[in-house]
């Protein structure tokens, strides 16, 4: 079957692509790339990747685009779930023999509920994708293929069982042919990289358990499962022979320096090749190796800090401690590493006093750059778990009227607005500084493309912080009027 792969349309600058991983509208224009469902279409022949938050498409444009197929795969999210159902229910009246279904984490954990939440669709694929995807494109009889629920001819609901994960992950193609074939890459950013950049994979799967953290705990596994050096080696190389333009890549496993061993032997190897790259890291990765990944051409690693207090990551089963952090941070330092600090507020534990010491802890470490969010109990995931048992969990909404992230956990001593308040002036504490806004002049004095750059983020920021300000100001109405 001709075979649609699509991130839809839904809220103006939302990045709920199927690498990102908190789907909301970001502080600045950010878009991951779809790279779970570039994977899916560079395995599967006569196929077709469309990704319309990043294209700026409507739904008018994707309904279009959709009539040349006959199979149509969509990637769908916690927050964008009804308006993805709404795409599928439009799909189908256009073209009612057209097969859909839906993937992702919301589905492989809620199959059931979310066939009967969206009519339109024939099946959704639980788990990994990749290979489900290809059967049923081939023609496949739904009731043969592991990993799928779907609908009989009677309507009735099937649930067939679990695929078993993919093992050898260098049986899969390469993505970047997919991203050449079918996206602009200059529509990807991330404040913190280069631009343009490419990400992309070379394991899948995290052996830490926080509690807080989607994929592994639904799609990907606590194993972590890796492609082979020269498989790297060689996409890579082949990447930058069709990307010239690309200025840095990202590989974005869930934790790559979790095999230290392993990363050492591929940074080696990249060295070679003479490219810039970034990846995410833990904190407790030995500095011998942080030296090999820094003279093998690493620029920046993300790092998921969390939080300033070391109750709430234990709670979280973080495996980290602050010691450990401040550590890593002056390893990180001391070899020129940048970082990506992100943290998070609102986690089991969190009070107003641990808001304020993870500022300063923040403020402590001072990474070049930071993302804050508000804890997210995704369906699925131990905290979505502990939220419904204790009762913390006060709304189903994952964002805001216009994408951008709320917080739907409350405690007895601390309100989900207090805690979205805290974003803000996490922000303002951490950037207004004399420090901060220093260093940025000088980046931005020393290369006139970042000073463009930063001028347009800057204004994107501002305009970030006047939402959440609105939003807290619904929602207080909203309470008064209650």
């Amino acid at each position: 079957m001709r075979t649609l792969f699509l991130n839809p349309p839904s809220y103006q600058g939302f990045d709920g692509g199927a690498g990102s991983r908190y789907q909301a509208k970001r502080e600045i224009r950010s878009f991951w790339y779809p790279t779970w469902l570039a994977q899916a279409a560079a395995l599967t022949p006569d196929s077709k990747l469309v990704d319309a938050p990043a294209d700026g498409l409507s739904t008018e444009d994707v309904l279009n685009i959709s009539k040349d197929f006959d199979l149509v795969i969509i990637y769908t999210s916690t927050p964008s779930f009804e308006n993805d159902a709404e795409i599928a229910t439009l799909i189908k009246a256009q073209q009612p023999d057209c097969l859909i279904g839906f993937v992702g984490p919301h589905v492989t954990v809620l199959p059931e509920d979310s066939l009967r939440a969206a009519p339109a669709a024939d099946f959704v694929a639980r788990k990994e994708f990749d290979f489900t995807a290809r059967k049923i494109a081939s023609g496949a009889k739904l009731s043969e293929i592991e990993g799928l629920s779907w609908r009989d001819t009677d309507r009735s609901i099937k649930h067939n069982s679990d695929p078993n994960p993919i093992a050898d992950l260098d049986s899969l193609p390469f993505v970047i042919d997919v991203y050449k074939r079918d996206l602009t890459i200059e529509n990807y950013y991330i404040g913190y990289l280069k631009h343009p950049y490419i990400s992309l994979y070379t394991g899948r799967g995290c052996p830490a358990c926080c509690t807080f953290c989607l994929w592994p705990q639904t799609i990907s596994g606590h194993s972590y499962r890796v492609r082979s050096p020269a498989s790297v080696f060689q996409e890579l190389a082949q990447a930058r022979e069709l990307f010239p333009q690309v200025r840095e890549f990202f590989i974005d496993d869930d934790t790559f320096t979790a095999d230290p061993c392993r990363a050492e032997q591929i940074a080696k190897g990249i060295a070679d090749l003479g490219i810039t790259w970034s990846t995410s890291s833990r904190t407790n990765v030995p500095y011998e190796t942080l030296r090999i990944l820094k003279e093998s051409g690493l620029r920046l690693l993300m790092v998921g800090f969390e939080s300033g207090s070391d109750e709430i990551l234990r709670r979280s089963r973080k495996g980290i401690t602050t010691d450990m952090s401040r550590k890593f941070v002056r390893d990180c330092k001391q070899l020129g590493i940048k970082l990506h600090g992100t943290f998070i507020l609102g986690l089991p534990g969190e009070t107003r006093e641990t808001i304020e010491q993870t500022i300063r802890f923040a403020c402590e470490l001072d990474p070049d750059t930071i993302q804050v969010s508000v804890a997210a109990p995704y369906p699925g995931t131990e905290l979505y778990r502990q939220a419904v048992e204790n009762g913390w969990l006060v709304s189903s909404k994952m964002v805001s009227h216009n994408g951008t992230q709320i917080c739907p956990l409350s405690y007895p001593d601390l309100s989900g607005e207090e805690i979205l308040e805290s974003v803000n002036r996490f922000y303002k504490n951490f950037y207004f500084r004399s420090k901060v806004i220093a260093r940025m002049i000088v980046e931005m004095i020393s290369v006139p493309e970042l000073r463009r750059r930063r001028m347009r983020e800057g204004i994107e920021f501002i305009a970030f912080l006047k939402r959440q300000r609105d939003i807290r100001s619904q929602q207080e109405r909203s309470e008064f009027a209650n």
